[in-house]
Order: C-alpha cells, then sequence, then structure tokens
C-alpha cells in the first residue's frame, strides 16, 4: 500500500485525511439543489487536492453521472483508472491527444476552429465520431467562442462534420465570471448571451445532448442556470464557492479534506528569542515553541506567515513568524504537548479546528487554492471508502 493512501493508524508527518462519506453526501446535496439537471463533479487538478480517482468513484456512487477534468491527460488518467460513464475535458491546446480522446470515449471542449479541425482529423483517424461540446464564451473573456460571426461559423463546420460521421456535438456550454457575486449584472447578461447562441446553434440543427452553464455558486444559488446540466467543483468537496454566498453549512455541504501534522518537537525558550527566518517574530516571554513539519513545500501558504492558525491541544494557535519551505512554528504559549501531539490546520470545523476557509482568510486568497495546493508529499488517507469499491 502506497503512502498515499496509507492506513489511518499509519504514524505520519502529515496527512490530508479524506472523508468519502462526506463527499457522497455533498453530491447528494448538490443534485437537490438542481433536481432538474444531472450533476457533473469536477475533479480537475487531483479532485482539487483531495485525489482525482477516488473522489471520482464517490461521486459517482453517490450519484453524478457526468465527470469533468480542466485537461485531456485528467480525463485520460480517469479511463485508464476503470471511471466509466460521460467524462468532459476542456482545456486543450494545439496538438493535444485528439486521438486517445476521441478513442476513450471522452467528451472534448471546442471553443475554436483550430480545434475543430483537430480533432475532426483525429476522428477519421480512429474511424469512430468525436464527443464535441461546443463552449460559447458568453461574457467571461477566457476560452470559448465569440458570440456572432465566429460562433456561426463553429457552429456551421460542426454541423458539417456531424453530417460526414465524424463527430456528434453532444453538449452546448457556457462559464461564468461572477457567479459567486450575488446581483453581479454580468450574470443576467451572460445567461441572455447563452440563451441567445443556444438557440442560433439549435435553429441551424445542433440537437445537444446537454446544454451548460452552472458553475458550484449557481448550482446553489441560481436556479434559472441550471438548464440540463450544473457543474459543481469545489462545492463537491464541502468548501463554499464565496464567503458572501454562506458556509457549507447553510448549503448542507460539509467539508471533506482535514490537513494535520504531528508535531516534530517542542520546546523552552526565552522571552525575546526570535523565530524563524527573518525574526519577524521575537517571543514576548518565555514560552514553547511548536515544530509542524509542514512548509510551502507541501502547499502552506507563505502568505499565511505569522497569521495561519493551528488547533494544538483543544486551542487555536498562530504562526509565528514566517512559514519555511519545510515547516514552521507556532508559540504554545507555555503549554507543553509531547512531541507527536497532533496539529490541526483546517477541516471541518467540528472540533473547533480551523477551516479552509479561515486559512484563506490569513493568507489574503481564497478557500479553492488552499485545499487544491497541498503537494505530494502530504499523503491522503482515505476513509469511509467502501461504498465506491
Amino acid at each position: 500500500m502506497s503512502e498515499r493512501t496509507a492506513p489511518r493508524t499509519a504514524p505520519l508527518r502529515a496527512r490530508a485525511e479524506i472523508d468519502l462519506a462526506a463527499l457522497r453526501a455533498n453530491v447528494r446535496a448538490l443534485r437537490a439543489h438542481a433536481p432538474g439537471a444531472a450533476v457533473m463533479a469536477v475533479v480537475k487538478s487531483e479532485a482539487y487536492g483531495h485525489g482525482a480517482v477516488p473522489c471520482a468513484r464517490a461521486a459517482v456512487a453517490a450519484g453524478a453521472s457526468w465527470l469533468g477534468t480542466a485537461t485531456p491527460e485528467e480525463a485520460l488518467a480517469l479511463r485508464a483508472a476503470g471511471l466509466p460513464g460521460r467524462i468532459m475535458c476542456w482545456l486543450w491546446t494545439p496538438g493535444g491527444p485528439w486521438h486517445e480522446a476521441v478513442e476513450a470515449e471522452l467528451d472534448v471542449s471546442v471553443s475554436g476552429m483550430w480545434a475543430l479541425r483537430e480533432v475532426v482529423e483525429a476522428a477519421r483517424g480512429a474511424d469512430r465520431p468525436a464527443r464535441v461540446q461546443l463552449k460559447a464564451d458568453t461574457g467571461l473573456g477566457r476560452n470559448g467562442c465569440q458570440p456572432g460571426d465566429d460562433w456561426a461559423a463553429l457552429v456551421r463546420e460542426a454541423l458539417r462534420a456531424e453530417a460526414e460521421g465524424l463527430l456528434r456535438v453532444t453538449g452546448l456550454w457556457s462559464h461564468f465570471a461572477c457567479a459567486d457575486e450575488p446581483g453581479h449584472p454580468s450574470i443576467a447578461a451572460q445567461l441572455g448571451v447563452f440563451r441567445e447562441m443556444v438557440a442560433y446553434a439549435e435553429g441551424q440543427g445542433v440537437r445537444p445532448e446537454v446544454r451548460h452553464i452552472a458553475n458550484s455558486p449557481a448550482t446553489l444559488t441560481l436556479p434559472e442556470s441550471h438548464f440540463d446540466l450544473v457543474r459543481t467543483g469545489i462545492a463537491t468537496y464541502g468548501v463554499s464557492p464565496s464567503p458572501e454566498l454562506g458556509t457549507p453549512a447553510d448549503f448542507g455541504l460539509r467539508p471533506v479534506m482535514t490537513l494535520s501534522a504531528s508535531l516534530a518537537l517542542v520546546k523552552n525558550v526565552p522571552g525575546g528569542h526570535g523565530v524563524s527566518y527573518g525574526h519577524r517574530y521575537v517571543t514576548p516571554g518565555e514560552t514553547t515553541l511548536g515544530l509542524v513539519p509542514l512548509g510551502y513545500a507541501d502547499g502552506i501558504p507563505r502568505h499565511a506567515s505569522s497569521a495561519g492558525p493551528v488547533l494544538v491541544q483543544g486551542k487555536w494557535r498562530t504562526i509565528a513568524g514566517r512559514v519555511a519551505m519545510d515547516q514552521f512554528v507556532v508559540d504554545l504559549g507555555g503549554d507543553e504537548p509531547a512531541a507527536g501531539a497532533e496539529a490541526v490546520l483546517f477541516g471541518p470545523g467540528d472540533r473547533g479546528e480551523p477551516t479552509a476557509e479561515d486559512w484563506a482568510q490569513a493568507a489574503g486568497t481564497i478557500a479553492y487554492e488552499i485545499v487544491t495546493r497541498i503537494g505530494i508529499r502530504v499523503p491522503r488517507v482515505y476513509v469511509n471508502e467502501e461504498r465506491d469499491r
């Protein structure tokens, strides 16, 4: 058994415990938020740091009928691991593994003519039709085809290839820019543009299986955006898309990851003792310091220096000084836990521990980044996975 799937009882420097029962419950809650739509569980970037294959299996077991990834390599890895059903990937560059994607029966996103040409050529070589979803840029300004002449040309050429048996247009889709900002005028504007672009494509003869624009925040708060399919990313893992929208509990969600470490050292130091690089923290008096063996090489944000919260012996502590590559220090205020005592960086909050959102606030970022950046040196320990076998 590899370290990444080590037993819960294994003595580990650090661990990211992944509660797959919580993930399954989150998927069921998200299905209830969008009862008229199918759910795509987005498992890109190793399922936002949680582990793509175990989380994909859990999501499917809970009723997610689609899986989504950014890169084709991520999607192909799911197929290689034996994940059946519909898998979509959307971040392509010229020369990508189109042939492999067609043979693996992935749904691939196309935003422009160069991509359409490459997937058509791959379909010819594979001697089977490609599954293609046309992406519309409705206002996000990233990937996606512009409305107007560009969209008309893309639809026309896709239909021509479909008539030749080279592809099947399985979906029409887009992505919100500001769905996590309630009342932002771009939300209604993008919905209007999306409806127009879908209507144009369908008027030309496209018969998509799914139309979709809703991400996690839209799934939770914008029922008018649900269409046929919702794509749930961060919410699948029990993290709120935005504190302005509500807490995970407000939406019936539970954080899936708990990040903890074993104290590597506890020692007494006098007042006036500098701590970590640059001595940005100096002990105000005699105290005890605890060494947490995690650092920015493990994904702990350096921007959380002197701010990141940690639970040790039932009390919140704060990082003392700078986060280093492999470790940081907390001031224990005279408490003397033994070396090996648990330091909980974040989790659901049930035991009074900080959450990923608390770390996001400390580091000046978003909770998405906190969980996603936890590195490969931290083993993922999966619990409650029996139902996903």
